[in-house]
């Protein structure tokens, strides 16, 4: 897909939005889930309009119950399977075995190698040869995220980035998923408002934003596993059509 495709990406409404880079991309498109709320609308969105878009998901093997629950819960619901992309075995055994099973608790950078085997490098083996990324990013989910927009060119991957509840409020994601009866993880009830690793997410207090709940063991930001960041650490910006 062509940058210059990314000027027919839009819509008011996520479902017109998938279904427009679903028209606007002759290749693969693949929308990763990580089964949060944001995640679970989209993959209805895709699921019940039977849009030719592959979801996938990555197994870090630390996730919680609840989430492999909803996962086996979401293929009922839909007749579908999701694929799933693990870490590599050698990596991950020669990182446990170096920083220990809990070892990304002593430093960010050993956080973010712990992130790296088990997401970073397992979501380049789910991209590989797509010409069309889709995630669950809102703008207002941290101040990092403030400035994405619904799509754009993704210089890291080399491929369209599209995020089809970027201007969605939390509260807008929410009263859709109970109006359309989408399964959602039980965490949420228990104010995990972003949920990702078990050892690395708690809920969240009162005021605090949506993900404070993630590596809240951290004081610099931002909270990010390295799935959106580039190689400079910062939240990727991808770039708008003009």
């Amino acid at each position: 897909m062509s940058i210059d495709a990314l000027a027919r990406i839009g819509g008011a409404t996520p479902a017109q939005r998938l279904a427009s880079l679903r028209a606007a991309t002759p290749g693969r498109i693949v929308f990763t889930t990580s089964f949060g709320i944001e995640d679970q609308a989209i993959a209805h969105l895709i699921f019940s309009g039977r849009l030719a878009i592959e979801v996938a998901t990555l197994d870090t093997g630390r996730l919680f119950p609840e989430t492999y629950e909803l996962w086996a819960e979401t293929e009922e619901r839909y007749g579908v399977r999701i694929r799933s992309f693990h870490p590599d075995a050698a990596k991950l055994s020669a990182f446990v075995a170096d920083a220990g099973i809990n070892g990304f608790r002593y430093s960010k950078g050993a956080r973010l190698d712990c992130c790296f085997v088990r997401k970073v490098e397992p979501l380049g083996r789910a991209l590989a040869g797509a010409d069309a990324w889709v995630t669950g990013l809102r703008a207002d989910q941290s101040d990092a995220r403030e400035g994405i927009a619904l799509a754009g060119w993704d210089p890291e991957r080399q491929l369209v980035k599209v995020n089809p509840l970027f201007d969605w409020t939390r509260a807008e994601v929410a009263a859709f998923c109970a109006t359309e009866h989408v399964p959602v993880n039980a965490l949420h009830a228990r104010g995990f408002l972003s949920i990702g690793c078990q050892p690395c997410t708690r809920a969240v207090r009162p005021g605090e934003s949506e993900r404070a709940g993630r590596w809240w063991w951290e004081t610099d930001v931002p909270s990010e596993c390295g799935l959106h960041l580039g190689a400079d650490g910062r939240l990727v910006r991808t770039r708008v059509a003009a």
